[in-house]
């Protein structure tokens, strides 16, 4: 049976066929379709953690209790996981375990380029790296195999292209006669006391060793031999451009691309007369065909930032471009939030405020462009409490009056708590507003522990945010609409002012939620144009729905489009010539 399937939902499929009973991951573009996928097959347990080390300490746990467990995350969530899987590798494994790492070139939607390529050969365990969803689907079967067979984790990396990318699969059937999980005691194996350790630390070297040795003769390390005057060392997605751009070239295409297979490398090698490495950011491969004695050529050709795409090879390599057909440029479509979205108006009042605003990981991070222009730091998940905290320590007392953090409902439950535990403890005088509108709305609209429902759609305990924050030791907190400007203004101000930790929660569901009666939207507004003058203060929202028409002389009004406006309200009470209201 073959269907069409994107990498992500063949990643799923194999999990499937390899008999998976534990799946778990943090939701992350481009790896979040794998686990919304899993659920349809019912054998598998599949939840979303809070973060990615819970995720893959979950995994760990199903593995150490014999069964096989998938990890899902993106590839920044690698480094929320490192502790664990760090560990993971000196340990091993009972049931198979396999960590997909989803890497974003081109920073499509993160915020860096890294190449967890690398985190394999860091942490000393295999890598596999599919080309198409074909691959994806068998390369997860394969993961588990090996690493039941090894001893070890396997990471799968995938890219946004082949996450995303679809193409056709051929279906099996689940593998039959796996042992059935149960307790086995061996604490000398499981238990990473110093001793047992360094007793482990040996097997890891000589598992990475046995590992490159068994890869030469491995059928996703493949040799194909064509015109042997170009040769192309190559992996994933880029094999896929390397064939397009270069059909006549010898390849060799490496499926696990950690540890390298040093002697079929030498043999490919030795079989072309130049020899090339085409490869997405870091000179991973090449640095290490370079180490072997080999001369070969990749970034000085090959840029080592960005997405590769079959336009920079064929320039790369001097090819000339296919002739296309010439089409109407689309207009720019910058990243925004949607209309009625509750965070909207608190990053209007924040930029009233003139606040500094150290920002996080969400919809919410799009405060920073323009016309709300209301963000100025974004590091990583949870950053944002600690940057306010140590911001703080440094200004005078009126300077730090206008620190505020922000940070949403599910990256506060992923890594903000201790943040705030820190700030509190340490007697940090800023403000933080955690944004809740009750899901994880920028990666899909996920559930998280605060949502109420798990992954599988059950109702469950609802963690209390208020209760929460109080718990950890903050004596101020407040819940304000968000859609409530004139209070929200007042509430940010005395919190503020505040020489003390305080907390401010925004409650309002995200206008996408695809619960039903969670979100209602009310009656689209209208422009009164008699009324409006032209003034432009509704743009500084920033609301797609608020659309401005040009008129003579260069004079124009703003107008709305019914089909966007959720009536939030938030524009008519910007209006102080009261020209935006409900429909008459």
């Amino acid at each position: 049976m073959k269907e069409i399937l994107s990498g992500n939902e063949a990643i799923a499929r194999g999990a499937y066929e390899a008999g998976v009973r534990v799946a778990s991951a943090y939701p992350g573009t481009p790896s979040t379709e794998i686990l919304e996928n899993i659920i349809q097959y019912k054998e598998i347990d599949a939840s979303w953690a809070p973060n990615e080390k819970v995720a893959l300490e979950v995994g760990i746990g199903a593995s150490f209790g014999g069964g096989r467990a998938l990890v899902t995350m993106k590839h920044v969530g690698v480094n929320v996981a490192a502790d664990p899987l760090f560990t993971l590798s000196y340990t091993g494994v009972r049931g198979g375990l396999v960590l997909v790492t989803a890497d974003d070139p081109e920073m499509h939607s993160s915020q860096n380029e890294q190449d967890n390529r690398n985190y394999a050969k860091f942490a000393k365990v295999p890598m596999l790296e599919p080309a198409d969803s074909q691959e994806c689907k068998d390369f997860t079967r394969l993961a588990f195999e090996l690493s039941e067979q090894f001893d070890t984790p396997v990471m799968l990396r995938t890219t946004t292209r082949t996450s995303h990318g679809k193409s056709v699969v051929t279906l099996a059937e689940p593998v039959t006669g796996l042992p059935a999980p149960r307790l086995e005691r061996n604490a000398a194996k499981l238990v990473m006391l110093p001793a047992n350790a360094r007793r482990r630390h040996p097997f890891v070297e000589e598992r990475t060793i046995k590992m490159g040795e068994f890869g030469n003769d491995l059928a996703v390390n493949r040799l194909e031999l064509r015109d042997t005057t170009t040769g192309v060392i190559t992996a994933g997605i880029s094999y896929q451009y390397v064939r397009e751009v270069l059909p006549e070239a010898s390849v060799l295409k490496l499926g696990m691309v950690w540890p390298l297979p040093q002697k079929l490398i030498r043999e490919f090698a030795g079989k072309v007369q130049k020899l090339y490495v085409v490869e997405e950011l870091d000179p991973f491969i090449e640095e290490q065909v370079r180490a072997m004695g080999i001369a070969v050529i990749g970034k000085e050709i090959i840029p080592i930032c960005g997405e590769l795409t079959p336009g920079i090879l064929r320039r790369a390599f001097n090819r000339p471009e296919p002739a296309v057909t010439t089409v109407e440029k689309l207009p720019g479509r910058p990243p925004n939030m949607c209309a009625g979205c509750p965070h909207r108006g608190i990053f209007y009042t924040l930029n009233q405020l003139k606040a500094y605003v150290t920002g996080d990981i969400g919809c919410y991070t799009l405060g920073f462009f323009p016309p709300l222009n209301a963000m100025d730091t974004c590091v990583c998940m949870g950053a944002s409490i600690g940057n306010a905290t140590g911001i703080t320590k440094v200004l005078s007392a009126e300077e730090r009056q206008k620190v505020v953090a922000v940070i949403g409902d599910s990256t506060f439950l992923h890594s903000g708590i201790t943040g705030l535990l820190d700030m509190v403890y340490n007697k940090a005088p800023a403000t933080l507003i955690i944004l809740d509108n009750r899901i994880t709305a920028m990666t899909g609209r996920q559930e998280n522990p605060a949502s109420g429902f798990t992954l599988m759609g059950e109702e469950t305990f609802q963690v209390d945010l208020p209760q929460l924050v109080k718990t950890l030791g903050v004596r101020h907190v407040q819940i304000v609409d968000p859609y409530d400007l004139a209070e929200s203004k007042r509430i940010l101000q005395e919190e503020m002012a505040r020489p003390e930790p305080s907390v401010v929660i925004t409650q309002r569901p995200c206008v996408l939620i695809k619960r039903a009666g969670v979100f209602e939207s009310g009656e689209p507004l209208e422009v009164k144009i008699e009324l409006c003058s032209g003034c432009k203060a509704c743009m500084k929202l920033g609301c797609p729905a608020i659309v401005w028409q040009a008129g003579e002389g260069g004079k124009g009004k703003a107008t709305i489009d019914p089909l966007l406006c959720t009536g939030c309200n938030v524009c008519e009470q910007v209006c102080k010539l009261s020209a935006i209201g409900e429909k008459q």
